[in-house]
């Protein structure tokens, strides 16, 4: 039976090697090497895939996945190009006796193959470099990283230990044999500074000081940056001998689970910041579907507009959204009308028209991509920069 398995994984990873490379997800051979060695369905012994339809509520129903529930099942989506979710509200599962489940947040994943790969080559990595993962989860882009470095240069770290015991079981057993700790990735991890590459498998809503710290002059840090609005983008910053950090933001589309210190806080109930709103409002100068849509630009100004209102919450009752800032206490909320959209706002921060500044800024601009801004990291300061529009700043701490 082991020996069945281990044959047909062989096969399998071949066929994704040659897919990944067929799809244009990488051009270097020795990463489409790594992918034929590295036994990914070691790392993932269960995980949680969609049902494809809703429950009666509207959740999404998540079917448990293991060799013993479904072995075809199992290893097929091992070797798929997909994102395999190992943990809802950081709550691991029994995998011996797993159940469906309805909603919940995804709180560690095996994130796709393509996009792993896609991270180790965006931020350049190559023999000879010490690199900092951040974000073990199941192990596997660890593993993929010690088959192209060797496992001496590779250190990685990951703030639950509970899965970092799952990954370490699966990558020594495996023969690799990386540095790794529990450790709160905003920190880093001082012992086996200084790093000539820092990448992570999750998002921050800043550029922590500790990491730029801990890179080598002319080395690379690859961030994906998110916040409350759940607008997401990629920085690659590369650090100077002064300590400063200066990078482009990269283009394309990639959300991450935050890290976890740098979650949304609940912001309560939606009804009671509404009752603190005047009863009449103005006409807004931009409905919310600017930065709510689902295309690249939207994706894009949200996390723009997000810029200039870090602490704000956004969530829809009905018809109407709501703009929620539980630092400032501040609300806002848009309510359609037969043209356009009603926004009433309230407290120290005038949330909405904060957002449409940035998105007027954007238009006039003749709206950029994202990799045509950039990101300076210089002291307290995190500058978003583009030479025909004003400066965003990213939250400090």
């Amino acid at each position: 039976m082991g020996s069945d398995l281990e044959g047909s994984a062989v096969q399998l990873r071949r066929r994704l090697a040659e897919r990944l490379a067929r799809d244009g997800a990488v051009d270097d051979h020795r990463w489409l090497a790594a992918v034929e060695e590295v036994p990914r369905h070691r790392f993932v012994p269960g995980f949680f895939l969609s049902a494809g339809e809703p429950d009666a509520q509207g959740l999404t129903v998540w079917e448990p996945v293991t060799a013993e529930l479904d072995r075809g099942r199992w290893l097929a989506a091992a070797y798929s190009d997909t994102t395999l979710i190992t943990q809802f509200d950081d709550q691991e599962p029994d995998w011996s006796a797993p159940g469906v489940r309805h909603g919940g947040a995804p709180t560690s994943s095996s994130t796709l193959p393509s996009l792993v790969l896609r991270m180790w080559a965006d931020a350049e990595v190559s023999e000879g470099h010490t690199v900092l993962e951040i974000g073990t989860g199941s192990g596997y882009s660890t593993a993929l990283a010690c088959e192209r470095l060797g496992s001496a240069d590779v250190t990685s770290i990951d703030v639950d230990p509970h899965r970092l015991a799952v990954a370490a079981d699966a990558l020594y057993g495996s023969g690799y044999t990386p540095t790794l700790a529990v450790a709160d990735g905003r920190y880093g991890y001082w012992p086996e500074a200084r790093f000539d590459r820092i990448v992570a498998a999750c998002s921050f809503r800043t550029v922590p000081d500790s990491l730029v710290a801990q890179t080598r002059p002319g080395g690379r840090i690859l961030l994906t940056l998110s916040g409350w609005l759940y607008g997401y983008a990629r920085v690659l910053l590369t650090v100077a001998e002064d300590g400063t950090a200066v990078g482009p933001l990269l283009p394309g589309t990639v959300s991450f689970m935050s890290v976890r210190a740098h979650a949304a806080p609940a912001f309560g109930n939606p009804a009671h910041w509404a009752a603190g709103l005047p009863e009449k409002g103005r006409a807004a100068r931009y409905g919310p579907e600017r930065i709510s849509a689902a295309d690249p630009e939207a994706f894009h100004l949200r996390f723009l507009a997000q810029c200039a209102v870090p602490n704000a919450q956004m969530t829809t009752v009905g018809q109407v959204v709501h703009l929620i800032d539980v630092v400032r206490g501040s609300a806002a909320s848009l309510t359609p009308r037969e043209e356009g959209w009603e926004v009433r706002e309230a407290g120290p921060v005038r949330l909405w028209e904060r957002v449409e500044e940035v998105v007027a800024a954007f238009d006039s601009a003749g709206r950029p991509g994202a990799e045509q801004f950039s990101l300076r990291v210089c002291g307290d300061e995190r500058l978003l920069e583009h030479s025909r529009m004003p400066r965003l700043e990213l939250p400090r701490r």
